[in-house]
């Protein structure tokens, strides 16, 4: 399959093309059509309402695509079930937190990283030493991410008596887990405070110097703003508009979107 070029000539790590959803006669996107470039952090902004967690959940199978393509590297991944588009290369997060609560931080990173084995169960019962092996090195990855992200101190503790901040910061964790190509991150500081929104940019910025390519929603202006190498805006499930953030900052059509004049 021919490599996929972005409209300025280099590769693109995810395509969508021309997607549409409907809820019933609901059109929740229409014909978007996107480029996130590897080793980018893309911002995808808009309305309430607008569109964004629906392209999320149809790029990551949650939601049954009407209409379109999506393409991981060279590797088309349309409709895919979740777990197949995790095992692909594709990992979120929620606007909701999905961590589980009566879990350790450490049993919760380890789930992530569960997700490219397969035929577990009879190899689990059975004390198989190839299992035993994989769990140790999964555990041991587990460790070391959260070594790697100041989490280590809290492996043993449980997630449901964490603060919110923390528990976002195991979720992305958690994700980092599954060794993704692209993180799809819905609404990252949702609920936190200003010293918790500094500590999540730092560390999303952290992660895309050491590689990993960023999908990126967010309403805190000033962090997506900040973050964004570049933005695309939907409005009403169309894209309306995509750019730079200084280009985005003033382009009539965004403003009309938010501001509804």
């Amino acid at each position: 399959m021919t490599p996929l070029l972005s409209r300025n000539g280099s590769m693109s790590i995810l395509k969508v093309k021309d997607l549409s959803v409907a809820f019933g006669g609901v059109q929740a996107l229409v014909n978007v059509d996107l480029f996130i470039e590897r080793g980018e952090i893309h911002g995808l902004i808009g309305p309430n309402g607008a569109g964004k967690s629906t392209l999320f959940n149809a790029i990551s199978g949650v939601v049954k695509i009407s209409k379109g393509h999506v393409f991981l590297e060279d590797r088309e991944i349309t409709g895919g079930k979740p777990y197949e588009v995790a095992r692909a290369g594709i990992a979120r997060t929620f606007q909701n937190l999905k961590l589980f609560n009566d879990m350790s931080v450490l049993d919760n990173i380890v789930v992530g990283g569960l997700c490219h084995t397969e035929g577990r169960f009879w190899g689990s019962l059975l004390g198989h030493r190839e299992t035993i092996l994989e769990d140790l090195s999964i555990r041991r990855k587990a460790e070391n991410l959260l070594d790697a992200l100041g989490l280590i101190d809290l492996r043993n503790s449980l997630v449901r008596g964490l603060p919110y901040g923390q528990r976002k910061a195991i979720e992305l964790a958690r994700a980092l887990a599954t060794e993704p190509k692209v993180l799809l991150l819905d609404e990252t500081s949702a609920g936190m405070n200003l010293q918790e929104t500094e500590a999540i940019m730092g560390l999303l910025l952290r992660i895309n110097r050491e590689g990993y390519t960023i999908f990126l929603i967010e309403h805190d202006m000033r962090m997506i703003m900040g973050l964004s190498n570049r933005i695309s805006v939907l409005d009403f499930g169309k894209k309306i508009a995509e750019g730079i953030p200084e280009d985005i900052a003033k382009n009539e059509q965004v403003i009309k979107a938010y501001l509804g004049h």
